[in-house]
């Protein structure tokens, strides 16, 4: 069995560095026992959530956690979250360390300065994921938020404003310039600003490539994790055998045994120890 890798499987530059930075936080205060905190789960990955969990980090979800802390260093997720968050974390004289992904507090300035101006603000991407929660927290007024044609179709805008456009850095890019152009088309004043990350953008024109090449894809990934599921559909799409996994736990090989080629690729949260374990397996 040939087994074709993905060179852009795994952890991206931004949640490498946010990983990282809980680590060191860790190894930082193992010292004076100052709890670490992360404002929900560092990335979409349960491996990684609880190695950092045996450590000693716990996971806080809400504001109201904040404020009941006397001591701690919070570190902020590589999704972001919205101004709110921050100013409580200052308040209440914690330490701040912000893990978000520099790409995210791109989109948070962008936003935040769009909105400033007046100008109506459209996120494209999916209302209950934490990145895109952050991103509307940013707004000066209520921004809109679709994710697909019949949330495009359903916007009542108001044609003398100006629209600013903005995306979740995992959202698909050729759905991301489809739904650009329903508004293009309608003749609206609009500014996009593709912010799909560069990493982003690379996984997925890579997966589609392989899934076209092989017998079988395997696509690995934390089940919450929004860029894994959008490999897996992209995946799908151009080789029905397609498997979606977390660990190796939960492939089943002799779902393989009849491949000759079989492609692997891995969601942006996904350690390379996992990756590494899935393709041994199937190399043997």
């Amino acid at each position: 069995m040939e087994v074709i890798l993905a060179k852009t499987a795994g952890f991206c530059f931004g949640v490498k560095r946010a990983v990282d930075m809980v680590y060191e936080t860790v190894e930082k205060n193992k010292l004076s026992r100052v709890p670490v905190y992360t404002y929900g789960p560092i990335i979409h990955n349960e491996e990684v959530v609880n190695d950092l969990k045996k450590k000693g980090v716990v996971v806080i979800e809400s504001i109201e956690e904040i404020e009941k802390l006397s001591e701690g260093s919070v570190v902020i997720r590589s999704h972001g979250v919205e101004k709110k968050v921050y100013d409580v974390i200052e308040q209440s004289g914690l330490e701040l360390i912000d893990a978000t992904c520099p790409f995210v507090l791109k989109i948070h300035s962008i936003v935040r300065e769009e909105s400033e101006k007046g100008n109506q603000v459209l996120i494209i991407g999916d209302p209950e994921h934490p990145e895109v929660q952050g991103i509307r927290g940013w707004c000066k007024n209520d921004p809109y938020i679709v994710q697909n044609e019949d949330d495009m179709e359903a916007l009542s805008i108001d044609p003398d404003r100006k629209l600013s456009i903005v995306s979740q850095t995992t959202f698909n890019g050729k759905k991301f310039k489809k739904l650009v152009e329903i508004l293009q088309k309608k003749e609206y004043d609009i500014s996009a600003y593709n912010t799909i990350c560069n990493a982003t953008d690379a996984r997925q024109t890579e997966t589609a490539k392989i899934a076209k090449e092989v017998d079988a894809m395997i696509v690995i990934g934390g089940k919450n994790s929004s860029n894994t599921q959008k490999l897996y559909n992209i995946s799908k799409t151009e080789c029905a055998n397609t498997y979606y996994i977390q660990t190796l736990v939960d492939l089943d090989l002799t779902a393989l045994e009849s491949a000759s080629r079989v492609g692997i690729t891995a969601g942006a949260s996904t350690p390379n120890n996992i990756i590494k374990e899935v393709q041994e397996a199937c190399q043997r």
